[in-house]
Order: structure tokens, then sequence, then C-alpha cells
């Protein structure tokens, strides 16, 4: 588990669950409808493979390759930075969340030992066991199956495919942080 101080602004969540348990088309969903609604949404991808964003033989990867800490590559369309740890540990969430710019909702997919809100995407054909029942974090639940007997008070079980569902439960979410603030 992760002991760095906890990110608990309303506006962070986690969303988490097995590979191929359908947290992208969910957050593609979500991140859509929040978007349409004049919500700026920005999110955090956590992956534990090696990224490649360009081809290696462009400019900004070959001065990435010659050394250089951090490459910004800017156009009129878009901006990234990419930066090298070349060994270093990789940057808290913290330091991720603070590299970005404000937004009305930060969501992260992965990072599921950190201690921050979490919706879980949960399919039992997976074949691999639920987060909720260990990890208190985990606040809502969507899945394609009926909530089980015996659901800790608080939980939130939501209906993986009725998205407009999650969704709504998400803006509550967000209100009721944002009313505590």
């Amino acid at each position: 588990m992760h002991q760095e101080s906890p990110v608990q602004a309303g506006n962070v969540l986690g969303i988490v669950g097995t590979s191929g348990s359908g947290k992208t088309t969910l957050l593609e969903f979500l991140i859509a409808q929040l978007a349409a609604q004049g919500l700026k949404v920005n999110v955090i991808k956590h992956s534990h493979h090696d990224l490649e964003l360009e081809p290696p033989r462009k400019d900004s990867a070959r001065l990435r390759m010659a050394g250089a800490a951090e490459v910004m590559v800017a156009s009129p369309f878009r901006v990234a930075i990419i930066r090298e740890l070349r060994g270093a540990p990789e940057p808290s969430l913290d330091e991720q969340l603070s590299r970005l710019s404000p937004a009305d909702l930060t969501l992260l997919e992965g990072f599921k030992s950190y201690p921050i809100d979490k919706l879980e995407v949960y399919r039992v054909e997976s074949g691999r066991d639920p987060l909720y029942p260990h990890d208190a974090h985990v606040v809502a639940v969507a899945s394609d199956q009926p909530p089980p007997p015996g659901l800790r008070a608080g939980l939130t079980w939501l209906d993986l495919n009725q998205p407009e569902a999650v969704l709504a439960w998400l803006r509550g979410h967000l209100k009721k942080y944002s009313s505590n603030a």
C-alpha cells in the first residue's frame, strides 16, 4: 500500500478493476457525457508497461534519447510533455496531479493501492476476486451482476449495463464533495 499523503479532494476518483472489465469503455462514456455538460475532466492512466508515445525516429524521440530530461511537443492541437525518469522513482500521485491543469474532475485509471475514493468496475467472468470487500476506499461498484447479500454500509452498487446510472451517481458524488468544500 502506498503511504503518501492521501489525495482526498472530491474531484479525484479512481476507476479500478481487472483488465478487460470495461474500465476504459465506462471512462469513455463518462468523460464524453461530462465534457458535453461543460465540465473539464482530466485523466491519469497508470501503466506498469513502458510507454511508447512517439515513433523512435521523430525529432522529439531523438532529443529525448539524446539525454533531454523532458521534451515538450507543442502544436496548435495539443501539448505533451515526456519526462524520462532514468532510474528515478515514479512520481507520486500528488506530484502527478500537481502537473495537471485545474479541472472539475480528475479520473484515475489504475492506482488500485492508493488511499482515494474508487469506483470499481467488476465482472464475475473476469475470474478474479473483486477489490471492494478488502478496500474500504471503494465507494461504489459498477457490475453486470446483481449486488451480493451483505454489502457493507455506504457501498453503492451500480448496474454497469446502465452507464447513465453510473453517470448520475458520479455527478452526485461530485456534488457531495463540492457542497462540503
